[in-house]
């Protein structure tokens, strides 16, 4: 098995990650976005002679984020816009490509984290694509210039575009299929994957889609402006594009913390108070012309097929990483609805479904589903209902760890999804270290992704055939206790905030 290959910017050279499969890291899909080229379009590789060593992740993108088992950012690596490959088959061969962006609210994250490895995946017969892109102030703020398109909107986005285009001209020559693509994310790489399916630019780079645990949130204009100023105020620079040019990409990850904390640490600051997030994708008119629901309603990407899963109990694990705001009182959670703009009748119908449960608790159901849970449901539906073909999904293993009862929190179902059980950094999100009825909910998992990308069809009925159908993944012979069915109704009257209020 050959372990080197020709893209069009020059000859790279992978290793085996087993037998089967050989893995080819951190090979460049633009030129790295600084200097000149900060808050532009990503532009093409810059092409190299001989062949260029790729057994090793590329840089992750600016961020403060230092996760488990992956590399922290570094301002001095510069090259942040690559791809990783796994193929089963280079010597030829025309297999269906997953093209993956990771998650981590438009802030953090990177294609190096330990559950993203697509050994497992390429095993089931794909070609597997991860990316990095720019996330962040670098990504997704706003950057105010009159009369001109020189720093658009979107650039994450944008490098997401650009590494579809670099998989349509080179993937072939990994053994993959450029007429048979499809791109999945989760969480914030979810919400990029709705925009992207309602996105003139990224239309006919990929086929089909998989989302997992939707983020709800797009920004006005209005609101990534007000959001500019805020970062500049912080980093001291004017909220120009020659004040925010002149700070360093260091600069701004540290002003973004800061106003992160101050609404931590600020009750009456409204709803970013709950769990701060400055950035989203911004519907600008251009790069993103309408947010994802509307789009989807409205048949933009009826050609895509699109899955769509979400967990039961997504909240909980920003609870428990401490990224939450505490709600413990009624009077807190009254103020909670209000701060979101929820119906008044909506937190007690949770806390009718959840009598015995405590605060936190409702607190913590309500705004999983008022960012994830909700939002992914109506995405499949509204897709189903304007001709599109989509298959919606449920997450909802738990088990007890040696520290209590590990639930269907955000995050735990992408292990499973990749076949990643086994890596010491996951054994938090999943409780430990996996059982046999673990490693069969992975191996239905993956085959599930598999055959949707080859073939359209994860192995269970549409929307379009059966709109009540949801495929409810569990551990063999485990009860379920998805909520999701009985609190599903509750929403049905809210007119769901599809901006960031």
């Amino acid at each position: 098995m050959d372990n080197t290959f020709e893209t069009r910017s020059g000859s790279v050279q992978g290793f085996r990650a087993g037998a089967d499969v050989v893995a080819v890291l951190g090979v460049p899909y633009a030129a790295p976005p600084f200097g000149a080229r900060r808050f532009r379009e990503p532009s093409p590789a810059r092409a190299w002679t001989g062949v260029r060593d790729c057994t090793a992740f590329g840089p992750v993108a600016p961020q403060s984020a230092e996760l488990p088992g992956a590399p922290a950012w570094s301002p001095d690596d510069e090259d942040i816009l690559t791809v990783n490959i796994w193929t089963p088959a280079p010597e030829g061969g025309r297999l269906p490509v997953l093209v993956w962006i990771h998650g981590g609210a438009y802030t953090f994250g990177s294609s190096a984290q330990p559950d993203f490895d697509g050994t497992a995946l390429a095993r089931a017969g794909l070609v597997v694509v991860t990316l990095n892109y720019r996330i962040g102030f670098e990504g997704f703020g706003h950057v105010p210039v009159a009369g001109t398109t020189d720093h658009p909107d979107n650039r994450g986005l944008l490098d997401q575009v650009a590494a579809l285009r670099w998989v349509q001209e080179n993937i072939a020559a990994f053994g993959g299929d450029p007429g048979n693509v499809t791109v999945a994310g989760q969480s914030s790489g979810a919400a990029s994957v709705a925009c992207l399916m309602v996105m003139d630019r990224a239309r006919g780079l990929f086929h089909r889609a998989i989302a997992h645990s939707v983020a709800s949130p797009c920004h006005t204009l209005e609101t990534a402006a007000a959001t500019t100023r805020e970062i500049a105020a912080a980093a001291g620079c004017p909220a120009t594009a020659e004040g925010l040019a002149s700070a360093t990409p260091q600069a701004l990850v540290v002003a973004s913390d800061r106003v992160v904390d101050g609404y931590r640490r600020d009750p009456a600051s409204g709803s970013r108070h709950y769990d701060p997030s400055l950035y989203a994708p911004v519907l600008d008119g251009d790069v993103l012309p309408t947010d994802p629901l509307t789009g989807m309603a409205s048949g933009a990407a009826r050609d895509v097929d699109l899955l769509v899963c979400h967990t039961t109990e997504e909240y909980w694990l920003l609870d428990a990483v401490g990224s939450s705001a505490k709600v413990t009182t009624e009077e807190q959670l009254a103020r909670f609805a209000e701060d979101f703009g929820l119906p008044a009748g909506l937190v007690a119908g949770y806390r009718a479904v959840m009598p015995h449960a405590p605060v936190l608790d409702v607190y913590l159901a309500v705004f999983g589903d008022l960012l994830f849970g909700e939002y992914s449901n109506r995405l499949a539906e509204f897709h189903a209902g304007a001709g599109g073909r989509a298959f919606l999904s449920r997450f909802d293993r738990r088990r007890t760890g040696p520290n209590g009862v590990v639930r269907a929190w955000h995050c735990a179902d992408i292990p499973f999804a990749f076949g990643n059980l086994g890596t010491d950094c996951l054994a938090f999100l999943i409780g430990g270290a996996p059982t046999p009825a673990d490693h069969g909910l992975a191996r239905r998992m993956v085959r599930a992704w598999a055959d949707f990308a080859a073939t359209g069809d994860p192995g269970w009925p549409s929307v379009n055939d059966s709109p009540t159908q949801v495929k409810v993944w569990s551990a063999d012979g485990e009860p379920t206790g998805d909520k999701a069915a009985a609190v599903r109704p509750l929403w049905a009257e809210a007119d769901f905030p599809v901006l960031c209020p």
